[in-house]
């Protein structure tokens, strides 16, 4: 099964390589190698995530730690960089970080399948709302919050998300009904992650969390539609009892 599933990945990444040659075939030669970057490390990412649930998933219960760790410090290392102003709305950020936090490490010591698939669903999601974004976005959501967020981008890579966790049905054993309001609760959760991150930035007046992460914005602007999506898919679990 996780051979299938990973050949199917390979097969995204394919397709979204694709997709990354046509965005880029027209654009300078510096955007372009920092576009391959950005995707390359992505894909190195996704692998090492995968492999993580697949082989020992107590190994992805400590990268979940590490992740929430490492987002922590980001958000603080920029509160104290801005010399300590908008105190309440950094407590207050802190908060919500902290509740999805707790979730996204309940999610991390769920059933095995399921991690595997909310994983695979905030992947596609993230992925192809990115390509398909580029292609055919016109009209931006929050163009003072994330400027690159358009509806062309959202509607793409969430039809192409629910798509996929329907052609991975074998790993939920709940009814049809359950999989869709596990996967576009995901979906929708991994969308309002990634734009309460952006918003942080831009309180905070800076463009990236850090650059550790080579063609990222950091660890939250890698991680937090998978810190969000996973508070949610654990949410879905204990209500749904799957």
């Amino acid at each position: 099964m996780e051979q299938l599933i990973y050949s199917i990945i390979l097969g995204y990444f394919v397709l979204g390589g694709i997709g990354f040659c046509l965005i880029n075939r027209k654009k300078e030669r510096d955007v372009a190698r920092k576009s391959y970057t950005k995707f390359g490390v992505y894909f190195i990412i996704i692998n090492i995530l995968f492999f993580s649930i697949t082989i020992q998933s107590v190994i992805f219960s400590y990268l979940a730690i590490l992740i929430v760790a490492v987002g922590s410090f980001e958000l603080s290392r920029l509160f104290v960089a801005a010399k300590f102003q908008h105190k309440l709305f950094f407590v207050l950020s802190l908060l919500v970080y902290f509740i999805l936090s707790a979730g996204f490490i309940v999610f991390s010591r769920a059933d095995r399948n399921l991690i595997l698939l909310t994983f695979l669903v905030l992947s596609i999601f993230d992925s192809f709302s990115q390509i398909t974004g580029q292609l055919f976005g016109k009209t931006k959501i929050m163009p003072a919050v994330s400027p690159n967020k358009t509806w062309g981008g959202v509607v793409g890579g969430t039809i192409i998300a629910l798509i996929s966790a329907f052609l991975l049905k074998n790993l939920f054993q709940g009814t049809n009904s359950e999989l869709f309001l596990l996967a576009f609760g995901t979906v929708f959760f991994a969308f309002v992650g990634d734009i309460l991150a952006s918003l942080y930035k831009r309180k905070f007046q800076v463009k990236d969390y850090s650059n550790w992460i080579p063609g990222h914005g950091g660890f939250l602007d890698r991680f937090d539609s998978l810190i969000a999506g996973g508070s949610w898919a654990a949410l879905a679990i204990s209500i749904l009892g799957s």
